[in-house]
């Protein structure tokens, strides 16, 4: 199949990776572009953990933390995120699964509010209050904003002439915001007459929900919001 990826460049690359070596032909056209805040810095304090909910959330704070901090549990919202936490050398990483729901509830079940604050890397624009459901539950919660992601003025050359031409089978969207830009850039650039032949893999239901007037062929969404079910989707 010929899909196009619509996530920031460094994540639709790795996908491109997997996407290729089960034979199928993709287009990048990122629709985010990530911006770590080089005037960051992190508060000092005797942290008990740190929340990351993105992959992008994990690097920035890798690129900040010294050794010290990359012995402090990390909590991390998916599979992805988790294994981006890695990367950065952080040693003591757990997954939640998938959602900000899921890890106010890993927290919840692993950390202790009487133990010490956490520290949420967060990026400019929130999925869910994490903070404001922590807190709820007695937690101290520092968020930090450490990167920016930025939406993509148009549509790559190549992927508009891909949606305007029906020439996709399908288009992978994995948050609300991007898939919410999508249906904005398709409406603008008056492209959707070329979705009839196109599936739209989504992570969640919600993110089907800012997809479903556009004139899919079909909408389909992922068993639980992580990559592999996904993938696995796009497999069946």
């Amino acid at each position: 199949m010929r899909l196009l990826l619509t996530r920031p460049v460094r994540e639709s690359e790795a996908l491109a990776a997997l996407l290729q070596a089960r034979g199928h032909d993709v287009l990048i056209a990122p629709l985010l572009s990530i911006h770590h805040r080089e005037d960051a810095e992190l508060p000092k304090r005797d942290w008990q953990a740190l929340l990351v909910t993105s992959a992008n959330g994990a690097r920035a704070l890798g690129h900040l933390a010294d050794e010290a901090l990359k012995s402090v549990p990390v909590v991390a919202v998916g599979e992805a995120s988790a294994e981006a936490a890695r990367a950065q050398g952080f040693r003591d990483v757990k997954a939640a699964g998938g959602d900000v729901h899921s890890l106010d509830a890993l927290a919840a079940e692993i950390l202790d509010p009487a133990k010490g604050p956490l520290l949420h890397a967060a990026g400019s624009v929130l999925a869910g209050d994490l903070k404001g459901m922590l807190e709820a539950r007695g937690f101290d919660v520092d968020r930090v904003v450490l990167y920016d992601a930025e939406k993509a003025e148009g549509f790559a050359p190549k992927a508009r002439e891909a949606l305007a031409s029906g020439a996709l089978d399908g288009v992978l969207l994995y948050s609300p915001r991007t898939a919410r830009h999508f249906a904005t850039l398709v409406k603008a650039e008056g492209v959707s007459g070329g979705l009839h032949r196109a599936t739209a893999y989504c992570l969640s239901a919600a993110i089907a929900a800012e997809i479903d007037t556009l004139g899919f062929a079909a909408i389909r969404i992922a068993d639980e919001p992580s990559q592999d079910a996904l993938l696995a989707l796009i497999s069946a």
